[in-house]
């Protein structure tokens, strides 16, 4: 499952061509667990946006290239929405305004992928996630088990999160 010695170059938006020593990439829950269960202090990879590499990376790291989007619930004045974790924000956004899911349209052209959005609550032109957001399913990495967390959970404020401080 793992490739040695990678260049992270095309990884990362600046452009720093950095190595890893071992890249994993996780195209499903299941290939996540898997790597979770036999490697343990592990460095995650989104879309490598809001990352500047300034060494060669040591631990494994995983890319997280998980894929889908669906709608799980519709009433007249809401729809839940779920996408994975790999999914590019930018093409999320568009898929929610190609389906006439309003609610997300300030929040096209944000660079990064849909798992890391909570990370800061992402926001722009008075439009915060917060402000659209239900719940997600994050990997505790030492137990190796998703936990769901509810909009409150995650303490959303201004460019925070329960991620970003605690999690």
């Amino acid at each position: 499952m793992f490739k040695k010695n990678i260049s992270l170059k095309p990884y990362n938006t600046f452009g720093i061509d950095v190595k890893a020593e071992r890249v994993a990439a996780v195209t499903s829950l299941k290939e996540l667990h898997a790597v979770i269960e036999k490697e343990k202090d592990v460095f995650i990879l989104s879309g490598g946006s809001n990352i500047l590499f300034t060494k060669d990376v040591k631990k494994p790291v995983i890319r997280l290239l998980t894929k889908g989007i669906k709608i799980l619930e519709t009433k007249d004045d809401y729809a839940i929405v779920e996408a994975q974790a790999g999914e590019n924000w930018h093409n999320f956004v568009q898929w929610c305004i190609d389906r006439d899911l309003g609610g997300l349209e300030n929040l096209s052209l944000i660079p990064g992928n849909v798992g890391t959005g909570p990370m800061q609550n992402i926001g722009a032109y008075g439009t915060e996630l917060k402000d659209v957001f239900y719940e997600l399913d994050a990997l505790e990495i030492e137990r190796n088990r998703l936990i769901t967390f509810s909009k409150e959970e995650c303490r959303f404020g201004y460019r925070e999160s329960y991620f970003k401080k605690e999690g």
